[in-house]
């Protein structure tokens, strides 16, 4: 939650009047003590998104976005239609969603993405390793879903210095699009 990129999205949000509440999950916050185990099934910890969830409730008026990068985007996708249709919740935005774990682009996770009803942004690299324009355009996604797509991006959404573009560039329009819509 505290990573570099993390840190610097969360500046840019910030600069766009844009509040953020982080949070790690059990599984990431117990490699800070050294213990290093397997990252769980997404479906281990939707329990604890929905408790951080509920604690962010408590503290504020408002009916957050929810949403993640990554892993963390994957699980806020998989609860986020029963937290909307409470209306716990107004949207989901996912940075660098994991379609497919990588080298495996067999094993879609976008069975749910079909059927959302979420409002969705998803940010996504051109040629991010777990989901890349090419391959996300023959997935079925719900109507529900708007993909912006950082050119040239990696799963950090990252270009190669030789695309022409910037890895600044791409942050701040993925912040520009997320700040459009929450």
């Amino acid at each position: 939650m505290d990573s570099g990129w993390m840190n610097d999205f969360a500046s840019l949000l910030a600069d766009r009047g844009v509040r953020l509440a982080r949070f790690e999950f059990a599984y990431m916050a117990s490699r800070r003590n050294g213990v290093r185990r397997p990252n769980p099934r997404a479906e281990a910890v939707l329990d604890e998104y929905r408790a951080v969830l509920e604690q962010v409730r408590d503290e504020t008026d408002a009916v957050p976005v929810i949403g993640g990068k990554s892993f963390g985007g994957r699980v806020a996708s998989m609860i986020a239609d029963e937290q909307f249709a409470a209306g716990a919740i107004r949207g989901l935005v996912c940075l660098g969603y994991p379609f497919h774990p990588m080298g495996k682009p067999e094993q879609l996770r976008t069975a749910h993405l079909a059927e959302l009803a979420t409002p969705t942004l998803i940010c996504q690299g051109d040629r991010d390793i777990m989901g890349s324009r090419d391959e996300v355009a023959g997935y079925a996604l719900s109507p529900a879903i708007t993909i912006e797509w950082a050119p040239d991006g990696d799963h950090d959404l990252k270009p190669r210095k030789a695309s022409g573009h910037s890895f600044a560039e791409n942050l701040a329009a993925a912040a520009d699009a997320v700040a459009s819509r929450v």
